[in-house]
């Protein structure tokens, strides 16, 4: 098989797409985990009503006599409702980058060997005596070809995936769902909550 031929039998639209289909699920799963964080962290399940946070602390309020500011501070008891949503950071992961390396390495070694060889054998016998004169001749040859052929082929092949995700900035509809619970952020006297 030729090395051209080797490099068109594999399926690129399979080692390309199938990364990049995975970071288009990866992409579609970040964002589903974005819209479960928001629903079950900053809202009640029940009846859908924002999850609040209240704090008590005290702070310096200036004594009115008469409505006429003293200047003197006394620690007054206060109560500050939150929206639990407007103080933590909303997941909001993007896929910024992919870059898809693929490295195809084939080593293509044709082998042919042949080998021949020959032999002559011969060997003459004389015999000498009473009757006639008598002589014998052996002759033998012989003839060997070899030949043997093999391909040797190998493959190797490394794909690595590069991707790099960035926390994204907020959806407009997110941002204005937080500065609407911004808005109900309310800081009250702990005497009248």
């Amino acid at each position: 098989m030729a090395i051209g031929d080797e490099l068109s039998s594999l399926d690129f639209e399979s080692m390309i797409g199938g990364p990049l289909t995975a970071v288009i699920r990866a992409q579609a799963q970040s964002a589903q985990t974005s819209v479960d964080f928001i629903k079950s962290v900053g809202f009640d399940e029940d009846d859908g009503k924002p999850t609040m946070v209240s704090f008590n602390y005290d702070k310096p309020v200036e004594e009115k006599v008469d409505g006429v500011g003293t200047g003197n501070f006394v620690p007054t008891p206060y109560s500050l409702t939150v929206p639990i949503l407007t103080m933590l950071p909303i997941p909001f992961i993007r896929v910024e980058e992919t870059t898809i390396d693929f490295n195809a390495k084939i080593n293509s070694v044709q082998e042919s060997k042949t080998a021949s060889s020959h032999a002559l054998d011969s060997s003459l016998t004389a015999k000498a005596g009473w009757g006639p004169f008598s002589a014998k001749l052996k002759v033998s040859y012989s003839y060997k070809k070899t030949s043997s052929s093999g391909s040797k082929t190998e493959r190797t092949y490394s794909m690595a995936v590069h991707v790099r995700a960035v926390q994204d900035e907020l959806p407009a509809g997110t941002e204005r769902l937080l500065g609407i619970l911004e808005n109900s952020i309310t800081e009250v006297p702990a005497a009248n909550s």
